[in-house]
């Protein structure tokens, strides 16, 4: 994590301000007509005591040869070059130890450091000491001494301004903060006055006394305000830059403006599709009323009888259904003939092939099942894949392969284990602060409440044993090492408010007298880096605290952390690349995730709600849901095989009741389906292809549909036209299959193709339904033309010999007052009620009207379909896993962390000083460099979606190894050692600092920046790479030296909440990445260097929300390759009849669009699973419509009008008896289902 460079902070604060001021006073009371002089010289203090200055009331001595010279010229030449001071070299020895670690934290802009450092020369050793210093309190050191305990210190307003000024932008890199946020003690509210009076706060255990920082510009109480000069940070030193951007606001170039919103297409403020798709309506519906009532074109006949006295003709003569012949057609076209022909031959096949299985049922049944168990023996091996990497992004897609760089190169992103814990009945608390402000807290705050979070979090660290995994074993330790041990418990990153009392009960127990414990919360709040957590690092407020941001309020220091009424611990846990070192991780999470569940189902306080997930849960809660909806989908197809056995029986008596049942028949039906759905998975079970829950879920609803459909055209077109006398069973079977074989033909064709080629999706999850649709509907056919078809054969024999459904061995008694079986009710309604009043022309007229209202509506609305998937519709209701997701879109108020990756290539040189200036972001950097690119994108936020800016090592390297105290060797063999290592002790490295940006040379580079990223951060070396750094840098090898090879900078997204913001985020990363790598190459090559890199951005959330930055193009191109493939099998199979191909291509064109309407009425976004539903649709829509135009295609003679009642009443009815029912049926109990998917669709 950044913030682990902060490590050292618990104890460096002090060192800075303790160390700056052992300095010593001298006794003194000046007056208004004193002359300036010293008040202390010389250091006075002992081994138990703090160091404390001998008070001293004389002039000031000669400068002392030696050290003194070299520290003064080193830090304080104006002092130097006077000659005299008031303070000895054991002062000045003091003074260079004290401020090491503020230089460290400053030096990364000299002006600031020069500006700060002033002030502090002054005070230890002007001459004039007594102008602008006051002892305000003395106390005796010994019988001879005394020292000083309290000093006011005049200091001018504008020196105090202008260093602030100066020092306020300072990055931090290691902890994504400023210096300020870590010297200021208010990281939100630091100004010049609350800078310095936190510097000289005795409260601080090593401030030696209290220092008062008295502002001012005029002359008070007869002193004189110290008001040295002072430069800007964008001003350089005598031959120097001056500091960069990243450190001194002065020196940015004010940021390009905003880009304005996209302004939404509109008319007069009125939305522009829809006042487009109005005028539409208008101009269409006014030319088709117009065209409906002025003119009353004739019928042209135009007709080709086929072999079987059919017609293939757009507009027959009037023959056969209710209609007289017409005298003289007009000639046939070419095309038109081939139809005829084409259609004949298919008749005469699917006629001949009927007979043939109805001729030998048994065989084909025997074959037909050892057809369905070789194929279906493959989903032994099928791959069911849940991992949602796998489900939603393409193994070729660029998220996952920078995904899968980056866990290469860097290991994977940490395993999240997180409890989101709120408070149920608990009031608001107030409290009284020390400056006496009134704080009105969150209820979590609640010291009982508390209490308990802290048990939870004791008994959570304490799970596994010797025999088990721990979290010891597992967790991250951001400052472990070899030189520290075994990692134990204590060292785990853990994000916890608990840290801030660095788990003590006592810090809260002991100060409940007015809720005093709070005052913590306030100060770490404030800035976490004083309060260390004890694993060494910050407790960062916006990932502990939750729930305290106003809805689209950001994220800032300023926030009211002190309102969260939420806690949130997240205990952070190693990841891997290779997942079979996973296994320790997966048994302490199902441990943690079985805790949790007995947790809040016995142990859970009442007035404590908690939410809790684990990084296997999402994986684990797919598998589960997927089982736990089978009860379901069994119910919902046993509700559809009951409709099925029921519909398809023509009852005469009831006496006849067993006999004219189907119920044998539907279920072989049924059976038929889920064998081609077996077949299907068995087929790419053998080739390897990954299968999808939503395969297991969705493709049997889809081919039940289709599958039933058939059945129901093939049974009841048989029972409609009788056996005629000198038919046999095989026969009439045979010449049925012929009048409906080439239709179903027809719309299983299309739909196999147009699944196949949906095929070509990139979404893993469409890909893979495509896929097995398409094989399913595919045997699903050969199914039906082979073994449904035999199997209709062995019932119609049944049934002519009056043996009972199911009990066929049972003969009933032949029923002499059997009546003939009627047509259906539903035939009956749509003959003689519902097709009558369709074919009204006023009707016709009116539902072309509406639907077409409908259609242009749709459109209008489409565009504003919103795209994304909320996370909760992927959990089962009873999930665990739905109220995290839930509780964290409520109460998580910080970013995910988002990597630019800087890609490796052999040509590249870290150590090339042409190529560091092009990477990092200090001074002597060029303005164009990666670390200044992302710092001018962090400065837009609203564009670029970037929180902080990313850190980059390259800087902390250099500021690194130019302080002494930091790198340290082993004297024996030169190798690594830790710089707080004291046995055996260590030497300092001997780093050649070479030019004028004091860099190390080349060979040093290389040799020292593993020393670098193994180094912790200390009190006495604040820039130590291991905690912020140690995965940041992936070394190469060349021979016995490593070489840095790739690396990335590490920062922090804005909040974000929905799928938009998800997706915008990755936009503007990408964006932002293009813009550095265009950049960075150009001056690759100006600077001479031939080598091409690539940095890209990558988040753990980019794989998901990937899709969704083409996913209307990707949705246009799957409907577009679904309904052209329909066009071109339609019009192939239909004998070149390019106006039936145009009729079916048009309505499910308006189907699909349709229900992209409905999509924005009902609130459903667009993602991949509305995408496999639409996708699904177009399948159905091909059921519908390809039937009807194929029967009115067909029909034998008639007007239009008669040809398409016909048709409706034939076919219409079939298939609404088979598909509509049927599904609704079904569908109604899957609204009981866990799976939301399941409701949704439902």
């Amino acid at each position: 994590m950044a913030g682990t460079g902060g490590t050292f902070l618990r104890r460096f604060l002090p060192s800075i301000f303790g160390c700056l001021f052992l300095i010593y006073f001298v006794e003194y009371i000046p007056t208004a007509s004193a002359e300036g002089h010293c008040i202390w010289y010389g250091v006075c203090t002992n081994s138990t005591s703090k160091q404390k200055n001998c008070l001293y009331n004389g002039t000031a001595q000669r400068i002392q040869e030696g050290d003194s010279i070299k520290i003064l010229q080193e830090y304080c030449p104006d002092i130097l070059a006077g000659g005299f001071s008031c303070c000895d070299e054991g002062q000045l020895k003091n003074f260079k130890a004290g401020i090491g670690t503020a230089l460290g934290l400053l030096a990364r802009c000299p002006s600031c450091v020069d500006n700060f450092l002033k002030h502090l020369c002054d005070m230890t050793c002007s001459p004039h000491q007594s102008d602008f210093l006051s002892p305000k309190k003395i106390a005796q050191f010994n019988s001879t001494h005394k020292m000083v305990v309290e000093v006011d210190y005049h200091l001018g307003a504008t020196y105090m301004n202008t260093t602030f000024d100066s020092c306020k932008s300072v990055q931090m890199p290691s902890t994504n903060q400023l210096a300020l946020d870590l010297m200021c003690g208010q990281s939100y509210s630091c100004t010049p006055q609350r800078w310095f009076d936190f510097m000289g706060d005795v409260e601080l255990p090593p401030v030696p006394f209290q220092i008062n920082y008295i502002s001012g510009d005029e002359p008070t109480d007869g002193f004189t305000p110290n008001n040295p000069p002072t430069r800007s940070c964008k001003d350089g030193l005598p031959g120097q830059p001056g500091c960069s951007c990243l450190d001194c606001d002065d020196a940015c170039p004010p940021p390009a403006p905003a880009p304005p919103p996209p302004r939404p297409f509109s008319f007069h403020g009125a939305d522009g599709y829809a006042v487009v798709m109005a005028i539409v309506f208008v101009i269409f519906t006014t030319l088709f009323l117009s065209g409906v009532y002025c003119c009353n074109a004739q019928e042209n006949v135009i007709g080709v009888a086929s072999e079987n006295n059919q017609e293939m003709a757009s507009n027959p003569p009037p023959a056969g259904w209710a209609a007289t012949s017409a005298d003289s057609p007009e000639e046939a076209t070419f095309f038109e003939k081939l139809g005829a022909e084409t259609e004949t031959r298919l008749e005469d096949f699917f006629q001949w092939w009927g007979t043939a299985m109805a001729s030998r049922p048994l065989v084909v049944l025997f074959f037909g099942f050892c057809f369905v168990v070789a194929l279906g023996f493959g989903a032994h091996f099928m791959i069911m894949t849940t991992n949602p990497v796998e489900l939603w992004a393409s193994p070729t897609s660029r998220s996952r392969l920078e995904r899968e760089y980056f866990d290469s190169h860097f290991e994977p992103f940490y395993r999240t284990e997180m409890l989101i814990i709120s408070s149920k009945g608990l009031p608001n608390l107030e409290y009284t602060s020390s400056d006496g402000a009134v704080w009105e807290f969150g209820p979590v705050f609640n010291s009982t409440f508390l209490l308990k979070v802290l048990d939870l979090q004791n008994r959570i660290m304490a799970l596994g044993s010797e025999n088990t995994t721990r979290i010891s074993d597992i967790c991250f330790a951001p400052l472990s090492s070899p030189f520290t041990g075994p990692v134990t418990a204590q060292q785990c990153a853990v994000q916890s408010v608990w840290g801030w009392y660095e788990n003590d009960p006592d810090q809260v127990t002991d100060y409940l007298d007015d809720n005093e414990y709070l005052e913590k919360i306030i100060t770490c709040s404030k800035n976490p880096y004083m309060c260390l957590s004890v694993w060494g690092g910050p407790v960062l407020p916006g990932v502990a605290l939750g729930g305290f941001l106003a809805p689209g309020e950001p994220l800032s220091k300023a926030s009211r952390f002190h309102r969260a009424n939420a806690l949130i611990l997240t205990f952070l846990v190693d990841n891997k690349h290779d997942t079979e070192k996973l296994t320790p991780a997966l048994q302490w999470e199902e441990e943690f995730i079985k805790f949790m569940k007995n947790y809040t189902a016995t142990e859970m306080p009442e007035y404590m709600d908690i939410a809790y997930t684990s990084e296997r849960s999402i994986e684990d809660e797919l598998k589960r849901g997927s089982k736990s909806d089978v009860y379901t989908i069994l119910v919902s197809y046993f509700i559809m095989f009951a409709y099925i056995a029921i519909s398809l029986g023509r009852f005469t008596s009831c006496s006849r009741l067993l006999i004219d049942s189907k119920v044998t028949l539907g279920l072989g039906g049924v059976l038929i389906v889920l064998a081609s759905v077996l077949c299907s998975v068995g087929i790419f079970g053998y080739f390897g292809v990954s299968a999808t829950l939503i395969i297991v879920e969705v493709i049997p609803f889809l081919v039940l549909a289709v599958g039933v459909d058939n059945i129901f055209i093939l049974v009841q077109t048989a029972q409609r036209d009788p056996r005629r006398p000198d038919e046999t069973i095989e026969q009439h079977i045979g010449r049925t299959l012929g009048q409906v074989g080439p239709s179903m033909f027809l719309t299983s064709v299309s739909e196999s193709v147009c699944f196949f080629l949906g095929a070509l999706s990139d979404m893993p999850a469409v890909r893979a339904f495509a896929l097995y649709a398409g094989a399913a509907l595919l045997v699903d056919f050969l199914l039906q033309v082979t073994c449904f078809v035999a199997l209709f054969a062995l019932d119609t024999r049944r049934q002519l010999s009056n043996r009972y459904d199911i009990l066929c061995c049972v003969s009933g008694s032949k029923d002499s007052d059997a009546r003939e079986a009627g047509d259906g009710a539903l035939y009956n309604l749509f003959r003689y009620v519902y097709v009558p009043f369709l074919m009204k022309r006023e009707v016709r007229a009116s539902v072309m009207i509406i639907f077409f209202a409908w259609l242009c509506s749709s459109v209008a609305v489409a565009p504003h379909i919103e795209i994304g998937l909320d996370q909760e519709l992927s959990m089962p209701q009873d999930s665990f896993q739905l109220k995290y997701f839930q509780h964290l879109n409520q109460y998580l108020n910080i970013g995910p962390p988002v990597y630019f990756v800087v890609t490796d290539h052999e040509g590249l040189d870290y150590s090339d000083r042409d190529v560091q200036n092009l990477m990092c972001g200090t001074r002597y950097c060029k303005n164009d460099s990666v670390a200044m690119q992302l710092y001018s994108a962090y400065r837009t936020p609203s564009v670029s979606y970037i929180a902080q800016p990313p850190n980059g090592w390259l800087d902390d390297f250099f500021d690194w190894s130019s302080t002494p105290t930091c790198c340290k060797q082993f004297p024996s063999n030169d190798s690594f050692c830790p710089n707080d290592n004291s046995v055996p002790p260590c030497q300092s490295c001997n780093i050649s600092l070479v030019g004028a940006e004091q860099r190390p040379d080349a060979q040093d580079f290389k040799h020292y920046v593993p020393f670098f990223l193994q180094d912790n951060p200390t009190t006495t070396c604040v820039k130590a790479g291991h905690a912020a750094y140690g995965h940041a840098v992936n070394f190469k090898t060349n021979g016995t030296q490593k070489l840095v090879g790739a690396t990335y900078y590490q920062g922090y997204h804005s909040v974000l909440k929905t799928s938009y913001d998800y997706y915008s985020a990755l936009r503007a990363a990408r964006s932002i990445s293009a813009d550095i790598t265009e950049t960075l190459n150009r001056n690759l090559q100006a600077a001479g260097k031939n080598v091409t890199l690539n940095v890209f951005p990558y988040s753990v959330f980019y794989v998901f929300y990937e899709q969704y930055l083409t996913m209307w193009p990707d949705t246009l191109k799957s409907m577009g390759i679904s309904v052209l493939s329909i066009f071109l099998v339609t019009f192939i199979l239909m004998g070149f009849d390019l106006f039936s191909a145009l009729v079916v291509v048009i309505t499910i064109t308006m189907i699909v669009v349709n229900l992209g309407g409905l999509m924005y009425w009902w609130g459903i976004s667009l993602n991949a699973v509305s995408l496999v539903n639409l996708v699904m649709a177009v399948g159905i829509a091909v059921e519908f419509c390809s039937h009807l135009v194929h029967t009115f295609s067909v029909s034998g003679g008639g007007s239009r009008v008669q040809r398409a009642s016909y048709s409706l009443c034939t076919m219409g009815s079939s298939v609404l008896s088979g598909i509509t029912l049927t599904k609704f049926g079904g569908i109604v109990v899957l609204a009981a289902a866990n799976s939301q998917i399941f409701q949704v669709r439902a």
